[in-house]
């Protein structure tokens, strides 16, 4: 005989399944593979040519044949990559609009600008290292000072004298020749131009004197036109063994560093994180993928999310002190 359960409404019961029906259709989901089954976006937060550019470009066609599905790249510039930041941390959390940004936009920016529209830290996931970005010091090879030591006294010398470029206020370029400035004691005027190229054409023409490269003027090094004067990592490039750290050079503890990487918006299913973590630290293996990150002056960096999230957190604490220090503002 069927007990009867007086207390219980039909509604109730209902309401009491359907999540519990919602769950089990997720995970027959998962199980028949439904993701992905249309387009991904991957956003780029800044302009083509640039370096977070370059390896979404690089990375988008493996991922499109890894996964069976177009990867549209799009960039959305802007407010040191918090224009494109914001739009994926809005966008909906199912898998399909990702984000391609450079470190310093959620390590610097955050500590930088006097309005942060979204906080990376809660409405961004972590999906996926994909180069580890290294600053080189190099200066107009027709200046007199042919050393990182020359380049200082020259500065001490004679106060004020020198200038050095940057892509713009807050950047990581211009926040490394800060810490600089404040470990070697020396004084040097900050000219900051709307991006990369435009500050390196000065640089070449001679206009400003020296300034910290994140890559893109490495052929000038190669060709005379510019001298490289010091490495600003933790440990010498490869593309230039005989280049010595600012480290070596007696600025203790000095790193420059920032974590190129990719983003999903916040309560993105794990599964989707994991999956789209394998198959980019998978690209970054293949030779074809190193070759472009390495001709960047950068290292590839397979990272899981959860490894990537302490580098993160790392770099944005090590660039809120010397932000501080220097008063640096966008």
């Amino acid at each position: 005989m069927t007990v009867p359960y007086p207390s219980i409404s039909r509604r109730v019961l209902i309401a009491c399944l359907v999540p519990l029906s919602m769950h089990a259709w997720h995970a027959t989901a998962w199980a028949s593979g439904d993701w992905p089954s249309k387009p991904i976006k991957l956003i780029v937060a800044f302009p083509p040519g640039s370096s977070p550019d370059v390896i979404g470009r690089a990375l988008a066609p493996g991922l499109a044949e890894a996964l069976k599905q177009p990867v549209v790249v799009e960039n959305r510039t802007g407010v040191t990559g918090m224009i494109a930041a914001e739009f994926v941390a809005r966008s909906p959390a199912d898998g399909y609009t990702f984000l391609m940004t450079s470190g310093s936009s959620v390590t610097i920016s955050v500590h930088t600008l006097a309005k942060v529209p979204i906080d990376p830290s809660k409405d961004l996931v972590p999906v996926a290292s994909t180069a580890r970005i290294e600053l080189f010091l190099v200066s107009d090879a027709r200046q007199e000072f042919k050393s990182f030591a020359e380049l200082v006294a020259t500065a001490k010398a004679r106060p004020g004298s020198l200038s050095y470029a940057s892509p713009g206020n807050g950047s990581a370029p211009h926040v490394a020749a800060e810490m600089m400035k404040a470990q070697s004691g020396m004084t040097a005027v900050h000219i900051p131009y709307r991006g990369a190229s435009p500050a390196l054409q000065d640089l070449l023409g001679g206009s400003v004197q020296f300034a910290f490269d994140p890559g893109i003027a490495l052929e000038h090094v190669r060709a005379g036109k510019l001298r490289l004067l010091a490495v600003g990592s933790t440990k010498r490039s490869p593309l230039f063994p005989g280049t010595p750290t600012l480290q070596e050079l007696g600025l203790n503890g000095f790193d420059s560093g920032t974590t190129h990487a990719i983003y999903a918006p916040a309560k993105t299913p794990v599964e989707i994180v994991e999956r789209m973590n394998a198959e980019i630290n998978t690209l970054l293996a293949s030779p074809h993928v190193t070759k472009i990150i390495r001709n960047l002056g950068a290292e590839p960096t397979p990272l899981s999310p959860a490894e990537l999230a302490d580098q993160l957190r790392r770099d944005s604490a090590r660039y809120a002190e010397i932000v501080k220090l220097r008063g640096i503002k966008e």
